[in-house]
């Protein structure tokens, strides 16, 4: 990404009055799950007031957009630490937004690196329920302590009234803390949800290098690289790539243009599209390479970090697989390709395999049926009966 990010300003004041909720969701992907929370708790009371630090999907819902953050989304050590002034300034803004208007309750959403130093801040300021003051705090989609910085859950306990899983098996990880944790159902298999993704073999496939633009940068050409070298074996081979924002869109281009021979094979198509149809992908292990696994789509994962962050990374973080529909199913159902492995040849291989043999889309059909069963909870309970229940 660009060394320049966009320069923070001070916030606008709420309208309508004291803020009933802010949410503060910094990915794409937690914007797009909050939004759906939001619109749910709004159709109950359509005069709930909702502002937010997130993206145009929850202002899209109604919510107040104080700032968007997922236009300055960023991973890894080395990215966060080159641009500490920025997210400092950007940390002392938000403070004072919440200590000057006194939202009745915020919901972090996912983006820990920076929720939970913003809640430790609102306990420590007397300014949260459980540091004396009235602002409640729940998180959903909480950190992944099951992969790393597990001690943290019991930081969260001290700081926060409840916490709304996305994964049945992270409530066993809470179990021993104080910390209220519900599973609450993960968004993508809600019966009024629309997978963006379907299978269809005759497609064409998929390339899917991410939402964050520092991810963007390493993970897009190795993609084509490995479209490249299996376009070889298939001359006819197209290639699709979905886009979350004008941003990403704009760095797409930018890095296809020094691939002119594959320009004339690749389509650019934004995330807004539903039920877009793929043969097989390739893919970052976001978000939405579990919407490709509950849309039994075959391929292989790819991911690269800037060396010193996977280093880093690879003594802190404990699991077995980076894709999180293969640790649901504790099988490799995409295969998964990081760093140095990633290369074009290996990659074009489990594409053509994805592509010609009947078997990868039969395991991709059963492992999309595991995952459905696995992600409902059996109650019924939603994000938003959860969330309710502080007003």
């Amino acid at each position: 990404m660009s060394d320049q990010l966009p320069v923070t300003t001070d916030f606008p004041a709420p309208s309508g009055g004291q803020p009933d909720l802010l949410i503060i969701a910094g990915e794409h992907s937690g914007d797009e799950h909050a939004a759906r929370v939001v619109a749910d708790l709004r159709a109950r009371n359509p005069e709930l007031r909702v502002a937010c630090l997130g993206g145009v999907e929850l202002q899209a819902v109604g919510a107040q957009l104080l700032y968007d953050l997922t236009a300055v989304s960023i991973v890894g050590f080395v990215e966060v630490v080159r641009h500490y002034n920025f997210f400092k300034s950007l940390f002392d803004r938000t403070l004072e937004w919440i200590e000057r208007y006194q939202p009745k309750h915020v919901c972090f959403v996912d983006y820990p690196g920076f929720n939970l130093r913003i809640a430790a801040q609102l306990f420590e300021r007397g300014l949260s329920k459980k540091g004396g003051g009235d602002i409640g705090l729940s998180y959903y989609i909480g950190p992944q302590v099951w992969a790393w910085k597990a001690k943290r859950r019991f930081k969260m306990a001290e700081l926060i009234d409840q916490l709304g899983v996305i994964f049945p098996f992270e409530v066993d990880c809470f179990a021993d803390t104080t910390l209220p944790t519900e599973f609450v159902g993960h968004p993508f298999v809600r019966d009024d949800y629309e997978l963006p993704l379907r299978y269809d073999a005759t497609a064409p496939v998929l390339l899917l290098p991410g939402s964050r633009t520092a991810a963007v940068g390493r993970i897009f050409p190795v993609l084509l690289e490995g479209f490249r070298a299996a376009q070889k074996q298939i001359s006819d081979l197209k290639a699709r790539v979905v886009y979350p924002s004008e941003q990403i869109f704009k760095q797409l281009q930018s890095i296809l243009e020094t691939y002119p021979d594959l320009k004339a094979a690749v389509e650019f198509v934004p995330n807004s599209n539903k039920a877009l149809p793929a043969s097989a992908v390739l893919m970052s292990s976001g978000t939405m390479s579990l919407a490709c696994a509950l849309s039994a789509i075959p391929g292989a994962i790819v991911y690269r970090l800037n060396p010193l962050s996977y280093f880093l990374g690879r003594i802190l973080v404990k699991v077995k697989y980076i894709g999180i529909a293969n640790l649901l199913l504790d099988r490799p159902l995409h295969p998964e390709f990081i760093q140095d492995a990633a290369k074009p040849k290996r990659l074009a291989e489990h594409l053509i395999r994805a592509l010609q043999q009947p078997e990868a889309a039969t395991e991709a059909a059963t492992g999309a049926d595991e995952l459905k069963e696995l992600l409902q909870t059996e109650s019924g309970l939603t994000a938003a009966d959860w969330l309710e229940r502080t007003f």
